[in-house]
């Protein structure tokens, strides 16, 4: 059975580390990370004449959906030819939007195709340090008005998900410890262990 699996939190949960090590345990595995688009995201602000701001109405309302779109349309090309996609993207609204949820399953269904949510479990306190750390310039607004920004962000386990057998798994990711168990139990789930 052919599989899209989405590795979704909000930023700085720990996503790509832990996309990337999954990717490495599973076979036949074709790995995407929406960050990959930003390159050409940076190119339309420089277009449009407009701040970076990835925070900003202007991302919203002409960048944001369209990395989406693409990295999406990525991954289910490329199940024709592997049987896992897997995505690391935030995924915060999609997830949480049922209509969304089942358009995309019906999407996989005809590739005869299913599809796998890892909720990445993070405390938002550990995920203020690790942006701090990475000193990424697509988090600048975000540390500068940090209070602002941390009360938009949903860190609750999408519940929405919990309808389907199977579809929700939760990797904890707010240690070490943490990490080694839920990485552990994840790749033998995914493996079918």
């Amino acid at each position: 059975m052919k599989e899209l699996i989405l590795v979704t939190s909000p930023p700085a949960c720990g996503k790509t580390f832990i996309s990337k090590e999954l990717a490495k345990h599973l076979k036949h595995v074709v790995y995407l990370d929406k960050d990959t688009l930003i390159v050409l995201s940076k190119q339309i602000f420089v277009v449009a004449n407009q701040e970076y701001n990835r925070s900003s109405d202007f991302f919203e309302e002409h960048i944001r959906n369209y990395e989406y779109y693409a990295v999406v349309d990525l991954a289910l090309e490329a199940l024709d030819y592997e049987d896992i996609a897997l995505i690391n993207a935030p995924f915060t609204r999609e997830i949480r939007d049922k209509k969304y949820m089942a358009d995309l399953k019906a999407r996989l269904a005809e590739k005869g195709a299913v599809l796998r949510v890892i909720w990445v479990e993070t405390d938002p306190e550990v995920c203020h340090q690790r942006m701090i750390e990475r000193g990424s310039d697509r988090d600048t607004w975000k540390l500068e008005n940090w209070d602002e920004y941390i009360s938009k962000v949903n860190f609750n386990i999408p519940e929405e998900l919990n309808d389907d057998e199977g579809t929700l798994m939760i990797f904890k990711n707010s240690s070490q410890e943490e990490f080694d168990e839920s990485m552990d139990r994840i790749t033998k789930e995914l493996l079918g262990e």
